[in-house]
């Protein structure tokens, strides 16, 4: 197994085990992970939930905030996930769901084959040897096609936020031991635009449900200190 990450298929991973892991040391270098809309809720009790964008597409992304600075992930310490909540695009290593190269309209299965996680050895096997599926697999694609749904969702709800201009450019600052750290290139709502909305658009947001996942959004900016304790403890 050459490639890093491929497709997955009986012909080359056949034989291919995943150990159970809770340390998440593939995110161990990355200060933001994505967040879809669903996980609002319980994300934004222990973390920062913010928006960023894409320099090249210029659409907006949900993430949770993990760190300080590039390169840092302060949930991650000790081989040990130190949260109660672990956003599912964590969960889901090393496994990814991505349009097919021949055709963009069907999904693949892709496989980090440099992870850890991936074994020939010890663990789940993903195919038995009649080359059919185990239950393991099938609940791990069930899992990635309901977060590829729930994606879509996502999207759509940032689509909104920003047709209706409600997400400004922001930089969040917090003083740790008498250091300024500025987070930048951070996007948030904006509370006075998103008062000011009229009747129709914020009836709009109550059906659809996004309510809920603003509120969530702003009370967890909270969080930032929660960051700045585990920063101090990593000391």
């Amino acid at each position: 197994m050459s490639l890093k990450n491929s497709p997955l298929n009986y012909t080359e991973h056949g034989k291919v085990k995943i150990k159970s892991s809770n340390n998440y040391q593939h995110v161990n270098s990355q200060q933001v992970v994505p967040l879809i809309v669903h996980e609002f809720s319980q994300a934004s009790a222990e973390m920062p939930v913010v928006f960023v964008k894409n320099s090249e597409s210029g659409q907006f992304q949900p993430v949770a905030i993990l760190g300080f600075k590039s390169g840092e992930n302060l949930f991650v310490q000790q081989e040990k996930w130190l949260s109660d909540y672990v956003p599912a695009y964590v969960t889901h290593h090393p496994f990814a769901l991505m349009p097919s190269a021949d055709d963009e309209t069907k999904l693949q299965i892709i496989i980090s084959e440099s992870s850890s996680l991936v074994t020939e050895s010890e663990g789940n096997a993903l195919f038995d040897e009649q080359g059919n599926e185990t239950e393991y697999l099938q609940k791990r694609k069930n899992a990635l096609g309901n977060y590829y749904e729930n994606m879509q969702v996502s999207q759509a709800f940032v689509n909104f936020l920003s047709e209706k201009e409600l997400l400004q450019q922001r930089t969040l600052t917090i003083e740790l031991n008498g250091e300024k750290l500025n987070l930048t290139g951070l996007y948030l709502v904006d509370e006075k635009a998103l008062n000011a909305l009229s009747d129709e658009d914020f009836l709009i947001l109550r059906k659809r449900g996004y309510l809920g996942a603003l509120y969530a959004h702003l009370g967890s900016l909270h969080q930032l200190k929660r960051l700045a304790d585990l920063k101090t403890s990593n000391k």
